[in-house]
């Protein structure tokens, strides 16, 4: 129970801090999937983008898929390779990871979360459904 108030309390903070100024977090983000992991829909995410807030897009698909179409300013850390020291400084921004449909972000965001011991964030649907929002990818 106590853990479950703990991360209640952090995803409260993470949501606070990302939603100043934006809807209300619960209209966005969706509850932890994962201890220390949450979701955020595209066009919440896309929101987020235009209004300039401090996003690191992190793309954990293979560097041919990469190359096949990304978000705008996102890095290229694939799965296979991620290692949550080797990620660059953030800079303060909110880090948002990504891939196809969101199985492999999951992966990447869970083991984020257990090294930061804070939560993270993905795409919920990944690229897949950033697009079928029509939403503009880099190619």
């Amino acid at each position: 129970m106590t853990g479950r108030i703990v991360l209640a309390g952090m995803a409260a903070g993470l949501l606070a801090a990302c939603s100043a100024g934006a809807t209300p977090a619960g209209d966005d983000m969706a509850a932890p999937s994962q201890a220390g992991v949450l979701t955020i829909e595209a066009g919440a995410l896309a929101t987020r983008i235009d209004a300039g807030e401090p996003i690191q897009l992190i793309d954990v698909r293979t560097p041919e898929e990469f190359a096949e179409g990304h978000l705008a300013g996102a890095i290229n850390v694939p799965l296979d390779g991620f290692d949550p020291a080797s990620l660059p400084d953030t800079e303060g921004a909110q880090r948002v990871l990504y891939c196809r449909s969101d199985r492999r972000s999951g992966i990447a965001a869970e083991q984020l979360a257990a090294a930061n011991g804070g939560t993270v964030v993905h795409l919920e649907g990944g690229i897949v459904g950033w697009e079928a929002m029509d939403l503009p990818v880099q190619r």
